[in-house]
C-alpha cells in the first residue's frame, strides 16, 4: 500500500505523467458522467462487437466481448491507474463516439451558439476529418513513433508481413504489411465510422429544417428573415399544425411582421429566437401573430437528433 501511495505521488511530480492521467480522469468523468451517456457507451460496444463478429475478428464464447463501462481512476491505489488505462483502451472506439455525440449535442445545445455556426462547426469538421483521413497518415505515423522511441516502447517493422492474432479471420490479411493493416484496418475504418455518425446525425433532412428554421433568428435587425423560406419551413415539415387557410394567413402576418417587429423597441437586440417567442408574449404581439407565434413555438421544440430515443432540443 505504501508503494502504492509512493508511485501516486512520484506520478504527480512529472509534469507529463500527471497531465497524461489528468487527461485520462478527464475523458472518463465526462463520458461516465450520466446514465445517457452509459447508455450510448454500451450501444456503441454493442456494435463494434457485433460488427467484428461478424467479421471473424473476435472468438465467440462463454464469458467473452462483455459489454463494460470505463472505470475511474482512484486518487491512491496506482493499480486503478492500470485498470482505468486498459479499460479506456478496450473501449477506445466506443468512447470516441460517445465523445463526439457530446460535442455535437454541445455545439447544438448551447443557448448561445446559434443553428447556423453549429452546422458550420458540422461542415468543417467533416472536411477536417476527410482531410486527415487522405493526408493525415504519415503525419500521425512519425508522431506515434516519435512518442514510441521517446517512452521505449517497442516499434513494429511496417514493412513485415502482417500476422492475424488468434482468432481473427486470416483470408483478409493474407499477404498484407503491419503498416496495411494500422493505416487501413484501424486508422482509416476509424475516422469512416466518425463521419458516417456525423452524416446519419446531420442528413440532408436535418441540414434543411435546421438552415430554414435560422430565417427566425432576431439578430442583427432579423438578417436572415425570408418570407419564403419560412411558407416553407411550415409546409414542408409541419404540414399536420397548419391547415390551407393557415399557411395563407402565414404569408400576409410575415409581411406586416417584417415590417412592424424589426422597429419595436422591446424587440431589437434579442439575442436569439426563444426570446423572439418570450418578446411577443411581453408585448402582446403573439395575439397579432398568432400563426407566426404557433411556428416560432414548434421551432423552439423542434427535435434535432432522432439518432436516440430520447428528444433533443434547440432550446432549454
Amino acid at each position: 500500500m505504501e508503494f502504492q501511495l509512493d508511485l501516486a505521488a512520484v506520478s504527480r511530480e512529472v509534469a507529463s505523467v500527471h497531465q497524461f492521467f489528468s487527461n485520462i480522469v478527464f475523458i472518463i468523468n465526462i463520458v461516465t458522467a450520466s446514465n445517457k451517456r452509459n447508455d450510448e457507451l454500451k450501444e456503441a460496444q454493442a456494435i463494434e462487437v457485433a460488427t467484428k463478429i461478424a467479421n471473424g475478428e473476435l472468438e465467440i464464447g462463454r464469458e467473452l466481448n462483455q459489454i463494460g463501462t470505463l472505470k475511474r481512476v482512484g486518487d491512491t491505489r496506482w493499480d486503478s491507474h492500470l485498470d482505468s488505462i486498459s479499460s479506456l483502451l478496450k473501449m477506445f472506439n466506443a468512447t470516441c463516439v460517445v465523445l463526439s455525440n457530446i460535442a455535437v449535442d454541445g455545439a447544438l445545445q448551447h443557448k448561445s451558439q446559434d443553428m447556423l455556426n453549429a452546422l458550420h462547426l458540422v461542415s468543417s469538421t467533416t472536411k477536417l476529418l476527410k482531410n486527415f483521413r487522405d493526408l493525415g497518415w504519415d503525419n500521425f505515423l512519425v508522431n506515434v513513433k516519435l512518442f514510441c522511441e521517446q517512452h521505449q516502447i517497442d516499434i513494429p517493422c511496417m514493412n513485415a508481413q502482417y500476422i492475424a492474432r488468434r482468432g481473427r479471420s486470416r483470408s483478409h490479411h493474407d499477404e498484407i504489411s503491419v503498416e496495411h493493416y494500422y493505416r487501413v484496418d484501424i486508422f482509416l475504418a476509424t475516422i469512416d465510422y466518425q463521419l458516417q455518425k456525423l452524416h446519419s446525425r446531420f442528413n440532408d433532412h436535418t441540414v434543411e429544417l435546421l438552415i430554414l428554421s435560422t430565417d427566425l433568428d432576431p439578430r442583427n435587425g432579423f438578417m436572415l428573415f425570408k418570407i419564403d423560406d419560412i411558407c416553407k419551413l411550415a409546409e414542408k415539415f409541419y404540414p399536420n399544425d397548419f391547415m390551407k387557410q393557415e399557411l395563407e394567413r402565414l404569408r400576409i402576418e410575415l409581411q406586416h411582421f417584417e415590417l412592424d417587429i424589426p422597429n419595436h423597441p422591446e424587440l431589437q437586440e434579442l439575442s436569439g429566437i426563444n426570446e423572439l417567442c418570450q418578446g411577443l408574449v411581453k408585448t402582446r404581439k403573439s395575439v397579432i401573430y398568432p400563426v407566426i407565434d404557433r411556428l416560432i413555438r414548434l421551432v423552439l421544440t423542434l427535435p434535432v437528433s432522432t439518432a436516440t430515443s430520447k428528444r433533443t432540443y434547440l432550446y432549454n
